[in-house]
Parts: structure tokens; C-alpha cells; sequence
């Protein structure tokens, strides 16, 4: 039988009622068959990222357990983002749903389809933030812990909801 893996997702939206979007997904990750022990970050109000003519993200981090394997997991993430209509329009562009692997236990994976760790995350305070909800004391291979990484970003987010 497979160990239990951590995995930590981003959840993003800012189409179409974002907050729902993002609670939804959640809510569909913590009932899924394959995950357990779902928590859920903070919900944060952040500005896009990349083009700014669309409207501020809800973001989110949520944290499960799996068997899963990575690319399974991604395979659930973009099942849930077509439920709820994603579209890709254009990069970093406005969306319904985006769900990213952004760890997959302690696992470095660099595949055409996935890079984990995420590749932004260490410089993005919508991803970084809401972790620290979760697993405030996280350490880094690059050998920093996360309140290291957060030194050096700016809180430029806006607190909608505590974490579940």
C-alpha cells in the first residue's frame, strides 16, 4: 500500500463570483475520494499577476494528504477546473478556476506537464502567505525557512477569510 504524500495546492480565481469558485474547489478537494485531511488557508484578495486590465484574484492554499501520484493529482486539479468552466484566454490572464500543484510531499519533478515545487511560488505573496496559514515553520531546500522567504516580500493582499 502507498504512503500518505502532504501536497499543497493554489487555488486562484477572478471570474464569476471568484470567492465561490474558490471555496467550491475546496470543498470539492476536501470531499474527494483521494485526498484527506484537507485545511484550508486564509482567502486572500491579491492584484493580478501580468496583464492588469482584469479584475483582483481570490487565492487560497489548501494542504491534503494523497496516494495519488503527481500527475494524478494534476489530473484531479484540472477535472475540478472544468467543472467550473476554466478557460485558458491568454497567459496569466483572467480565469474561473486555476488549481496548481505547488508541492507534491518533498518531491522536485520537472516534466513537460509539471514542475514542482511550483517555479513562482518563492516570489509570489498570494502563494507564500496563505502557505504560512498552513505549515508556518516550512523549510526550503534552498536551505531558507518560509518567514525567511516572506521577509522579502511585500503584503500587498487583502484578508477576506480565516482558514478552515
Amino acid at each position: 500500500m502507498k504512503s500518505w504524500v502532504d501536497i499543497y495546492i493554489g487555488l486562484g480565481s477572478n471570474l464569476d463570483q471568484p470567492l465561490q469558485h474558490v471555496e467550491q474547489a475546496f470543498q470539492s478537494l476536501a470531499s474527494h475520494k483521494h485526498f484527506q485531511n484537507a485545511k484550508l488557508s486564509g482567502i486572500y484578495q491579491s492584484k493580478p499577476v501580468g496583464p492588469q486590465d482584469q479584475p483582483d484574484f481570490i487565492n487560497a492554499v489548501a494542504h491534503a494528504q494523497t496516494q495519488l501520484g503527481p500527475h494524478d493529482v494534476l489530473d484531479c486539479l484540472q477535472s475540478i477546473e472544468n467543472v467550473h468552466g476554466r478557460v485558458r484566454l491568454r497567459h496569466w490572464g483572467e480565469r474561473s478556476l486555476d488549481l496548481d500543484l505547488l508541492m507534491y510531499g518533498q518531491a522536485q519533478i520537472r516534466t513537460p506537464r509539471l514542475t514542482v515545487p511550483h517555479s513562482h511560488m518563492l516570489q509570489r505573496s498570494f502563494v507564500l502567505y496563505p502557505l504560512a496559514d498552513l505549515v508556518p515553520n516550512l523549510c526550503f531546500d534552498n536551505g531558507l525557512n518560509l518567514g525567511e522567504h516572506l521577509n522579502k516580500l511585500e503584503f500587498d493582499l487583502k484578508l477576506l477569510k480565516k482558514g478552515i
